[in-house]
């Protein structure tokens, strides 16, 4: 007594899960990578502003050293590098500063690209002072 049975579907729900555990990690690698894109973008913004700060009051003789060379090392204490720093003003007191941040989605795995973020401080203005 040989029963004839159709074996075409065996292994297809192997194949539907695998497929569903792939689709699911995927998700979780673009998940991953946004995460990765916010961070870095907001570590570039305070990495920016504080550097501006510093700077601005370095510029202003508020703090001692260079107001660019305050800037670098403030960036890098905020886990930025220094791309950029700038002067201005009557006696250059207004420093702008551009600094980049790298993304990675792990610590492990290469750099995909670089965040940005640019600053800008200086004294307050003065509508007090006429020109």
């Amino acid at each position: 007594m040989s029963s004839a049975r159709n074996h075409t579907e065996e292994g297809s729900g192997t194949v539907l899960m695998l497929s569903v555990v792939c689709v699911a990690a995927l998700g979780l690698m673009v998940v991953l990578i946004f995460t990765s894109v916010a961070k870095a973008g907001a570590t570039a913004g305070t990495a920016a502003d504080l550097a501006a700060l510093a700077a601005a009051d370095a510029a202003r003789g508020l703090a001692p050293g260079d107001p660019c060379g305050v800037a670098s090392r403030t960036a890098s204490a905020n886990s930025a590098a220094l791309v950029g720093c700038t002067r201005a003003g009557p006696s250059g007191e207004v420093v702008t500063v551009r600094v980049s941040v790298a993304v990675a989605p792990i610590g492990w795995l290469p750099d995909l690209t670089r965040a940005f973020s640019v600053a800008r401080a200086g004294p307050p203005p003065q509508p007090w002072i006429l020109p």
